[in-house]
């Protein structure tokens, strides 16, 4: 592992498999190429492969018939808009709080 790099969840996975073919897909012709969304979320082939698997199984990604692109159904724009929200409260500063007792937590 580099060196001062977290490691990502499961889910931060998730959403960057997510919003790279979201991306991919307005650059490009409405669609997204599995190498190019691969190489956009930083991921290997086993890792991408599994993630990826389980978003095309739960119907959030999408591929036409006999090709081999890739597009966002709405159920999957729906979760890269819930995941980017909860990434968007993750990430916000935080401020220390005081419990019942007036410490600090």
């Amino acid at each position: 592992m580099r060196k001062g790099v977290k490691p990502r969840g499961r889910w931060e996975i998730i959403y960057d498999i997510l919003r790279e073919t979201a991306e991919e897909e307005k650059a490009g012709e409405g669609t997204a190429k599995k190498t190019r969304i691969m190489q956009g979320a930083y991921l290997d082939w086993r890792n991408f492969q599994r993630h990826f698997e389980f978003l095309l199984d739960g119907g959030f990604i999408d591929c036409p018939e006999g090709e081999d692109c890739y597009y966002l159904t709405e159920e999957g724009i729906n979760l890269l808009k819930q995941l980017g929200e909860v990434n968007d409260i993750l990430k916000r500063p935080t401020t220390p709080s005081k419990n019942s007792f007036g410490r600090q937590v």
